[in-house]
């Protein structure tokens, strides 16, 4: 086994001759950080049992409500997590709310360590006058709501207008605006919603400018979501020159993803396309562009004062290099009409239960590689941990360093298995009497046999089920 973190790899071969018994360990969340922490510890203790807790009745977390359904090869981590679930030492316990149905000191008492992997279920508010206007959505919301989240499925964004605008320079920002301009042919494929594909069939949205308070240098979304959206069909890239003259030299000593991220920038901007995609531009009946060094001040309201109509932005000068050079205000201000207003800043974390330290000026649990700070026998995996960045592959390195924690606090004696835990047989009476019916992992397998069903109908890979009651009927609960 390889070291995580750079920690040297540790033995465990004396577990599984032991008589001692079998630690039994909870995982709270089954996103990407919940099933790689689980997977990790059941990979490297022979005798480890891990039970997955989640709030919603299905699993996967953000593969399923986060990632975007024209990106289904991002999905296939799937896969592995459905084998880690149906290890004989792995049990996975849905439709149960950890902070309501049962507390985390309950759990504490049930099992030997107990890892918090719930993620970010929160968004970064702009704080600015207007966020609240109709036709204001964040990014979250939006996302959930096209990938069938149960809590955004009834969002029915306003799509009437022609401009929309998407505050942040991400990928998920991307997403959103590759979702709003792309052809209905490729979206019809993919397991987009039949709702929000309706909403979209009637949209009038042609034009999607994505703004950031930096510049081109500091963007945060990748060069393959940035080639996905240049060659879109039917969507033309308006990119302003000025942005990008005499950026070569400023990217010459860059890290190559930066490098090459920029070049493509300004080839776009700058490079007279080819006579094919020249003809395909000047045919697109709908286009996209990126806007620097804009500050958001506030939504402008309609007449009535109901709705959104703009943005007023503060223009912004950049002090200091890269990644951390930061935004000024110049004193100048812009105003830009659109009818729909996307914030994709960030998503935030929130407090679990009052027995977890929670640190509510960074949104994450503090921690020390995963240790919950103050609180023996509790850790912490993925975003909750770190804050909510990163691709998938980071949250997998993240957890198997949280995971490795436990199994070294294992392996050192700092968590005592000399007595034996309950794990979910402590916990089936208290949501018994709570009123509480946990959905396994061979329900959830129900479910999704129902939506690859409903899929192949309709010519897609699945149809999800957005209604939670509607999931727990189908299984017979």
């Amino acid at each position: 086994m390889a070291g995580v973190g750079g920690r040297a790899p540790l033995g465990f071969k004396r577990w599984l001759s032991s008589s001692a018994p079998a630690p039994r360990v909870c995982v709270v969340g089954s996103g990407p950080a919940g099933f790689y922490t689980a997977q990790h510890i059941l990979k490297h203790h022979g005798g480890a049992r891990v039970d997955i807790y989640e709030k919603l009745p299905v699993p996967f977390g953000l593969v399923r409500f986060g990632v975007a359904p024209d990106h289904p090869e991002v999905k296939n981590v799937i896969n592995a997590f459905t084998q880690t679930a149906r290890s004989e030492r792995c049990a996975y316990y849905g439709n149960v709310t950890v902070g309501r149905d049962v507390t985390v000191a309950e759990l504490r008492q049930a099992y030997h360590a107990v890892v918090l992997s719930y993620g970010a279920e929160d968004n970064r508010v702009l704080g600015i006058p207007g966020e609240n206007l109709s036709g204001v959505y964040s990014a979250r919301a939006f996302v959930g709501w096209y990938n069938g989240l149960p809590e955004n499925r009834d969002l029915k964004p306003d799509l009437s207008c022609e401009t929309a605008l998407i505050l942040g320079h991400g990928n998920v920002a991307l997403d959103i605006a590759r979702i709003l301009l792309s052809p209905l042919d490729l979206l019809r494929k993919t397991d987009i919603t039949d709702s929000s594909l309706a909403a979209l069939a009637c949209s009038k949205v042609k034009r999607v400018w994505l703004v950031g308070r930096r510049g081109p240098l500091q963007v945060a979304f990748t060069i393959k979501e940035l080639r996905e959206m240049i060659n879109l069909p039917g969507a033309k890239p308006v990119l302003n020159p000025a942005d990008f003259t005499g950026l070569e030299n400023a990217i010459k000593d860059a890290p190559r993803p930066r490098k090459r991220l920029t070049e493509l920038m300004i080839k776009t901007a700058l490079e007279k396309p080819g006579e094919k995609m020249m003809e395909a531009q000047a045919a697109a009946p709908r286009e996209w562009g990126l806007k620097f060094q804009r500050s958001p001040q506030e939504v402008l309201p309609t007449a009535d004062g109901r709705r959104a109509r703009g943005i007023r932005m503060a223009l912004t000068r950049l002090e200091g290099l890269g990644d951390s050079a930061k935004a000024v205000p110049t004193g100048d201000m812009e105003e830009l009409e659109c009818g729909l207003v996307l914030s994709s800043i960030g998503y935030r974390s929130l407090p679990l239960d009052p027995g977890v330290p929670f640190d509510t000026q960074r949104g994450v649990i503090p921690n020390s590689s995963g240790r919950v700070e103050g609180v023996p026998g509790l850790y912490c995996s993925g975003w909750v941990k770190r804050g909510p960045t990163g691709v998938i592959i980071t949250t997998m390195n993240d957890s198997f360093d949280t995971a490795q924690s436990v199994l070294e606090d294992l392996q050192l004696g700092v968590l005592d298995v000399s007595t034996s835990r309950e794990g979910f047989g402590a916990m089936e009476s208290i949501l018994h009497s709570r009123g509480v019916r946990p959905v396994s992992f061979s329900d959830w397998e129900k479910i999704d046999a129902a939506e690859v069903a409903r899929g192949k109908a309709a010519g897609k890979p699945r149809e999800k089920i957005v209604d939670p009651q509607e999931m727990l009927q189908l299984i017979g609960h």
